[in-house]
């Protein structure tokens, strides 16, 4: 049930490991394009601007469950590449640990404090009720979406990313199936829509805990790794609180940005998210090519084969850049209609809003080619805290343009704030992804041989 990726065809083992999370990632969004459909033409307008008013807010809690999770998943990895399978068990165990403990409290608080993040974001007072239930519903499914993001992690970090697609796949056709029923059948609105989404999150976890329990006896824990220990607490905390906090600080400035552009009125908003959902589903692949080169990069530190590393992440960046390249001629050429799959035809300045948003991000896709692989292969390499910098600057980069441009150019702006943090932070972490691999090719028990 393994993948040793310390062995073999670099670009070989990337591409495998990748398909099973690309269509993943594809299952994922095509839920959630779906999803935004049935809301947008079973229920109107005003309730998909409702669904979107928060999506930078979900980005922020979630993005952050997501990136403790994939943080927690690291050092497994490495202690996975460098046969060090009890100290691996022991991480097993601190990495459920500590995510049980975040899951409790960002339930509470989140909970706690939607009304006043709703009123935060300027939510219009039209939508601002089904924005709040679908909102709390979301929240109330955090436990979920941990329990999801956590297994699957330590599922990949051993070099199976299949099984987790498949549990994946199989939850987004139930997802699609219980919005149907909760929505069409049943008159529950966007709370079904919310509703759906953490139910068929819950199967897709328990699914996971299931088939580690039967099929996966390499991470199974027994009573003796079951002790809290200081190092490996922190090592799990210097891993997954930085990963978490790079993806809530890049969501802060989309925060600003949804904020801004929330301002501008429904149609805005309508056109906007729709443009997103697409946004979202073409950028799949380079989340499945970073998380591979990523993983490839953890185990192959752990064995201490540097030159392996490099290889991997020529092909990763090369591999990145070409779809984006790709990929954005799609956006500008047929934005405006794939934006009909959310918005009835007779809403013009919607589909106007979404077609121009996707056609200005096309012209810097690329850009993503290089970002999130070096991004996530410095995370991969154990250099969490550098890799929040270009959090940080993305963060910076959107708030700047969403506070100084978007009064005076409005919808325009908003159309270029993604790019800004794009460049931004591509400035910074390529030279820096560069720096973390000759900072451990210094090593003396490093290996050279590819």
């Amino acid at each position: 049930m393994t993948k040793d990726m310390t062995e073999g065809s670099p670009m070989r083992l990337i591409l495998n490991f990748a398909l099973p999370l690309l269509l993943g990632n594809f299952f994922q969004q095509t839920y959630n394009i779906i999803d935004a459909a049935i809301v947008g033409k079973c229920l109107g307008e005003e309730e998909l601007a409702s669904v979107g008013a928060s999506s930078s807010v979900q980005f922020l809690i979630l993005g952050f469950c997501i990136g403790v999770c994939c943080g927690f998943a690291i050092p497994v990895a490495q202690y996975f590449g460098g046969k060090k399978y009890e100290m691996m068990r022991k991480s097993i165990f601190h990495a459920g640990f500590l995510s049980a403990g975040i899951a409790l409290v960002l339930t509470v608080l989140c909970a706690l404090l939607c009304p006043w993040i709703l009123h935060m974001l300027s939510t219009p007072e039209n939508i601002f009720g089904d924005a709040y239930r679908y909102l709390l519903v979301i929240f109330l499914g955090i436990p979920f979406t941990i329990l999801y993001n956590l297994l699957s992690g330590i599922m990949r970090a051993v070099g199976d990313s299949k099984t987790p697609f498949l549990f994946l796949a199989f939850s987004t056709v139930l997802n699609i199936l219980l919005d149907l029923g909760f929505i069409v059948v049943l008159p529950l609105g966007v709370s079904g829509a919310a509703l759906a989404t953490i139910l068929s999150q819950a199967v897709s976890g328990l699914l996971c805990l299931l088939y580690i329990c039967k099929r996966f006896p390499m991470l199974h824990i027994s009573r003796k790794h079951c002790h809290l220990q200081k190092k490996y607490a922190r090592q799990m905390l210097v891993m997954g609180i930085p990963m978490g906090l790079q993806y809530s600080i890049t969501a802060v400035g989309s925060m600003v940005m949804q904020s801004a552009n929330n301002g501008l009125g429904s149609v805005y908003i309508s056109g906007f998210t729709a443009g997103m959902r697409i946004k979202q589903f073409l950028m799949c692949p380079f989340d499945a090519i970073g998380t591979a080169v990523s993983t490839f990069c953890s185990q192959n530190f752990g064995a201490k084969k540097i030159a392996r590393i490099k290889v991997g992440l020529r092909k990763g960046i090369f591999m990145g850049v070409s779809y984006g390249i790709a990929i954005g001629i799609l956006a500008i050429c047929f934005g405006r209609p794939l934006s009909l799959l959310f918005l009835k035809a007779s809403a013009t300045q919607a589909l106007d809003a979404s077609g121009k948003y996707l056609a200005c991000l096309g012209l810097f896709f690329w850009c993503l080619g290089i970002l999130n692989i070096c991004r996530l292969s410095v995370q991969g390499l154990g250099f969490s805290g550098r890799a929040i910098f270009a959090g940080i600057l993305e963060m910076i980069a959107r708030i700047v343009v969403s506070l100084v441009f978007v009064p005076v150019y409005h919808f325009t702006a908003i159309c270029f704030a993604d790019q800004s943090a794009w460049l931004s932070a591509c400035l910074y972490i390529l030279p820096t992804c560069i720096w973390c691999v000759r900072k451990i090719e210094v090593t003396p028990s490093a290996k050279t041989t590819p």
